[in-house]
């Protein structure tokens, strides 16, 4: 599945109007055609400082800031309410309450834990270690491997078993091979010693030592997250027994049942080569090393649901070391991240009811029909692409299936129990166990396509290019991605680039391999692929060339996807807005034309502040270009951005003609 992290913005509840077009935002001792994003968002920067909480914040991060304040009130209030035993009410309520109640948690300390860590330090064989290792997945962790029940990549009405690497707790191979971040490496041995030792965890050091070198040693046979976005080399179907057969030390017979899972003729196989080392260096080490890794994932994967001493273990490597925050957030907000990520449609539901407008779904849909109409326009007009495969991805685009605001049918978790005389961590153990139940109870069924991949809440956007649909929460729907009171030339260059950048995606170097009905097939000539591959790898070079920090750049084939999205994304829309004018130019707005005001209302979603850390962390692992190039690198090859602010040779912001690249 692709999914984009556009960043957005919340609707509903009018209050004040929001400025169109801030001018405070801008820094007008810069000239457009110097820095354009410095320009456009200079004055944004400068009036919002980053927060301690924050190692980047953006004006999305202030809608997401918004969203919670709005879900926490929600959540407050329900403390007061008597709640059916049961119902999701009950369970989002006594969530909130459990997640608050620093005095219980911190009483409590590892003691929640201890049962479980008691069940790994058990382990004294391979066959005890593979049973453990399927109850840990269940448990929502995921030591050496992942599994999970997701659409057939090649049968997209089908639901088929997906086995895939994981089990590095610093969440990229590089952290362990680049000696530049020995550092980090370091850092978080150091928080292994420090949470282990807080678990009672005999011979901590230790410990923490062989979890790392089991780490490294994951970190080895992983594929980049680059390799990873070639769909077709991730997918390699076998049978259970086939997997048994060519991987023997991981005993996947004996996992599956340990799972509940019947013998399956068909599971895709993301990175087989990386499933033949582990298996080899599982079959060689010796189990005391293998179990104290999994005794590193167990504990490093409760800290959120223990005590304050775990939290601030946490908190003091993966956000303050690894990203440069300053402080942690507040109690509430991670308080009602919980009940708003576990009973997530069940927050939705009492979200939309309070917050979001019918009359925006009604707008929305009408920008979505013209942006459509304005991708087939960019389709038909292309000169690199022959009228065969043209013909298909004109099929593709109007089979697409658009989901605005909220589900038709609302998640059910009746058979979820949230139980407040236990623990916090134990609930959180069994709330994993539910969703992986549920997860894995879609095996062998036809997919439901009315299924949803974000809650309404949720301030984001996705396209999912196996269900071949766009998908826009109620959330997103707010200034400065959505604004009812701006004119159309802003709602366009904002909410309607987000749209197009969605429907973009469906023809990006992923979304291309999937037909109108979401399955993985060449539809395109040979001499097609040629022509758009030319085209993409001079794409990734531009964003190559970008030094983010002194001696790292950007990668630009990890971030092609997004950068494919977010230039088709303006020029889509742009004609979509030119469209929706009928030949009569609206009159200059605060001394700005529509075609500026377009441009400036794109900058102004990725107005940000960021530490250092955060820039070098995102680099290496988001496949998402930092704000500042998503702006000023990717306008660089759009014309109609030259003409609206007069960008001309010798510029900072100029391309030559000769050297800009345009795909969709």
């Amino acid at each position: 599945m692709i999914m984009t992290v556009m960043a957005a913005v919340s609707c509903g509840g009018r209050g004040e109007k929001v400025p169109a077009i801030d001018i405070t935002n801008f820094d007008t001792s810069v000239a457009p055609s110097e820095d354009f994003y410095r320009y456009a968002t200079g004055g944004w920067q400068q009036k919002n400082p980053l927060k301690p909480e924050y190692s980047r914040f953006g004006s999305f991060d202030m809608l997401n800031e918004n969203n919670q304040k709005r879900l926490n009130d929600l959540f407050v209030s329900m403390q007061d309410m008597k709640t059916v035993p049961g119902s999701s009410d009950q369970k989002i309520a006594d969530l909130y309450r459990m997640a608050m109640d620093s005095t219980r948690l911190n009483s409590e300390g590892a003691a929640p834990l201890k049962p479980y860590i008691d069940d790994v330090m058990s382990v004294g064989d391979k066959e005890s270690l593979i049973l453990k290792i399927a109850e840990i997945h269940k448990n929502g962790d995921n030591p050496f491997f992942g599994v999970y029940v997701s659409s057939d990549a090649m049968d997209s009405d089908s639901n088929v078993l997906y086995l895939d690497q994981s089990g590095l707790g610093m969440g990229d191979r590089d952290y362990y091979i680049d000696p530049a971040n020995a550092a980090l490496k370091e850092g978080y041995r150091n928080f292994l010693v420090k949470v282990l030792t807080l678990a009672g965890v005999p011979d901590a050091e230790k410990v923490a030592d062989d979890a790392v070198e089991v780490e490294e040693n994951i970190a080895e046979a992983s594929w980049s997250k680059v390799q990873m976005r070639d769909v077709q080399k991730m997918y390699n179907p076998m049978s259970s027994e086939q997997i048994g057969k060519a991987y023997p030390s991981l005993k996947f017979p004996a996992y599956l049942e340990a799972m509940g899972i019947a013998p399956q003729e068909k599971v895709i196989v993301g990175e087989p080569s990386y499933f033949k080392a582990i298996d080899r260096y599982i079959s060689k080490t010796p189990v005391e090393k293998l179990r104290n890794y999994l005794l590193g994932q167990v504990v490093k994967g409760a800290c959120s649901s223990l005590s304050d001493d775990f939290y601030m273990a946490s908190f003091e490597f993966f956000q303050k070391q690894m990203a440069g925050v300053k402080e942690p957030k507040a109690r509430w907000k991670r308080a009602m991240s919980v009940p708003n990520s576990i009973l997530s449609e069940a927050v939705g539901k009492m979200y939309v009811d309070r917050y979001f407008s019918p009359e925006d779904k009604e707008r929305m849909s009408e920008m979505v029909a013209n942006i459509q109409a304005a991708l087939s326009e960019h389709i038909a007009s292309l000169d690199w692409m022959s009228d065969a495969t043209k013909a298909k991805a004109q099929e593709k685009l109007s089979n697409f299936t658009v989901k605005i605001g909220y589900p038709d049918k609302w998640k059910d978790y009746s058979t979820l129990t949230i139980d407040p005389a236990l623990s916090y961590y134990q609930n959180m153990v069994y709330a994993m166990n539910w969703y992986s139940e549920d997860n894995l109870s879609k095996l062998g069924k036809p997919v439901d396509k009315a299924q949803w991949y974000m809650s309404p809440q949720t301030v984001n956007a996705y396209y999912s290019p196996t269900s071949n649909e766009i998908c826009f929460p109620a959330a997103i729907l707010q200034p400065p991605f959505y604004n009812p009171d701006a004119d159309d030339a802003v709602n366009y260059g904002a909410i309607g680039v987000v749209i197009s950048h969605e429907m973009t995606h469906g023809f990006d170097d992923q979304g291309r391999h999937f037909d109108k009905d979401g399955n993985m097939t060449d539809w395109w000539t040979p001499e097609d692929a040629a022509a758009f591959k030319a085209k993409t790898d001079i794409l990734v070079e531009q964003f190559n060339e970008v030094e983010v920090l002194p001696g790292m750049h950007a990668d630009g084939a990890l971030c092609l996807g997004e950068n494919i999205a977010d230039q088709g994304g303006l020029r889509v829309a742009y004609t979509a807005m030119k469209n929706s004018f009928a030949g009569v130019e609206p009159a200059p707005i605060d001394g700005f034309t529509a075609e500026q005001r377009f441009y400036l209302a794109y900058a102004t979603l990725w107005a940000q502040n960021i530490t250092d850390e955060e820039i070098a962390r995102l680099t290496k692992l988001d496949v998402h270009s930092l704000g500042n190039n998503r702006v000023n690198v990717t306008l660089k090859n759009i014309d109609t951005f030259f003409d609206a602010f007069g960008i001309k040779e010798g510029d900072r912001m100029f391309r030559p003609e000769s050297e800009r690249v345009v795909i969709w």
